[in-house]
């Protein structure tokens, strides 16, 4: 793809669930390189803090990221993150995208995401489980119990 011409886009999922939000990508592979990924957002509300997004390339291997939700939306307007995760967004005027960097021991990846799509599914999800709620139905006792008993384990 042209790095003039984006193929980020929108694209329907067919299995119609508001919690599942699937994108068209790129990763930006050089100055005019990029390649076509495909995005799975998933958002649970039972663990409403994080985004699972599953990065699918054609033919290629699947990546599983779980992104802390307040740091997606927070990278539509703002750069957000820090460390191995980072999103902010482009100061492109002729379309609304964001970037995300993943990075992984010596290895990173830079996504170009549109923003309206992105945007309108958090709200959705923020709407599901307002910002400051996410662990107001947590119960605190089986998670303590469970973190001693068994440091790896998770209370469910």
């Amino acid at each position: 793809m042209s790095g003039r011409r984006s193929g980020v886009q929108t694209r329907r999922s067919t299995t119609h669930d508001p919690l599942h939000l699937a994108l068209n990508i790129e990763r930006v592979l050089g100055l005019t390189a990029r390649q076509a990924v495909r995005a799975e957002f998933r958002f649970d509300p039972d663990s409403p803090l994080t985004v699972c997004v599953e990065f699918i390339v054609e033919g290629g291997p699947r990546a599983l990221w779980r992104i802390g939700r307040d740091l997606l939306q927070q990278g539509l307007s703002s750069m957000s993150g820090l460390g191995d995760l980072r999103m902010w967004p482009s100061n492109r005027k002729e379309r609304a995208t964001a970037w995300l960097q993943l990075a992984s021991h010596d290895t990173a990846a830079l996504f170009e995401l549109p923003v309206p799509p992105l945007a309108t599914w958090l709200e959705y999800t923020y709407k599901l489980v307002p910002a400051g709620s996410e662990l107001t139905d947590a119960d605190w006792d089986i998670a303590a119990t469970a973190l001693l008993r068994d440091p790896g384990a998770r209370a469910d």
